[in-house]
């Protein structure tokens, strides 16, 4: 096979893990309106806990139907990295930070989301991407979080920590995450993970739910349902895989998207005012998504 070839068959892969990344991308958007939803009828600990006890039960029942062997020992630890971050840190930080900060301040964790796992993969494989990737991808987060404070009168709140660290501890997970799947399917990663933190959300469950008040509606029951099967779990199956065709910074760029898309959920659901700077913000997102997917190839 030639080395021509060999790009020929290169482009339809690339394109295919952008396209994934883009799937998943659309559906994490989601997760934000959602837990509004749940918190609707759930407390912040017990949403965290039942999410992720849903979730583990989804993936173990598909592991033990695919009959997958446990996973080498060589890679528990990030793994256990993907739990920590991905399955118990970063839901419960942004469902307490979205107790008393709107969604459109809230998305400013996605907006600085994929700088950060960017720079977690860097820093993680040693990679060196060049200087455009990084200017792009700088600017991108830049636009989103001027956005996101503009929008909260630049005053940030008590949320803002439970963002930030929220913000560090997914995007060490999105990077562990993405580093495994290239030599295990990436359905496997999100379902050993959640199974994995199965221990601590169970754990977190029954200590909250006798605790916490809980008032069942439509609302609560969907968001819960969809936080478990979508944003807990089924959309980081093709996350991963998108990640491993394409490869974690160009993957993580494609989220600059997220919290534009958020905002529309939050008008279209939620019934929240579309705020006028968001067409100029949505231009330069889309401008640095281009540049940073150039520059990253």
């Amino acid at each position: 096979m030639t080395a021509h070839d060999s790009a020929i068959l290169a482009r339809p892969v690339a394109v295919g893990g952008a396209a994934l990344a883009a799937l998943a991308v659309l559906g994490f958007s989601f997760s934000f309106p959602a837990t509004v939803w749940a918190l609707d009828g759930f407390g912040p600990w017990t949403a965290t806990g039942l999410r992720g006890v849903l979730a583990a039960v989804i993936a173990g029942t598909c592991l033990a139907v695919r009959r997958v062997p446990l996973p080498r020992r060589a890679d528990l630890p990030g793994l256990l990295v993907v739990a920590a971050g991905c399955v118990v840190g970063f839901p419960l930080l942004t469902t307490f930070a979205l107790q008393s900060s709107s969604t459109a301040h809230s998305a400013v964790v996605i907006g600085l989301l994929p700088l950060a796992t960017a720079a977690c993969s860097a820093l993680r494989t040693g990679a060196r991407l060049p200087r455009a990737f990084w200017w792009a991808a700088v600017a991108g987060a830049a636009a989103v979080l001027a956005f996101s404070l503009q929008q909260s009168a630049g005053r940030p709140g008590p949320a803002d920590a439970c963002l930030l660290a929220a913000l560090l501890l997914c995007a060490a997970g999105y990077a562990e995450g993405g580093r495994l799947a290239r030599r295990m399917p990436g359905w496997q990663v999100i379902a050993w993970a959640v199974v994995a933190a199965l221990p601590a959300t169970a754990s977190t469950l029954a200590l909250a739910l006798p605790a916490e008040p809980v008032r069942l509606s439509a609302h609560a029951l969907a968001g819960m349902a969809y936080l478990a099967a979508v944003s807990q779990f089924g959309g980081f199956v093709v996350w991963y895989r998108g990640m491993a065709a394409i490869g974690v910074p160009r993957a993580s760029q494609l989220q600059l998207a997220q919290p534009l898309l958020t905002l529309g959920w939050a008008v279209l659901v939620l019934g929240e005012r579309l705020p006028a700077a968001a067409p100029v913000t949505a231009l330069a997102v889309l401008v640095c998504i281009a540049v940073t997917q150039r520059a990253g190839r």
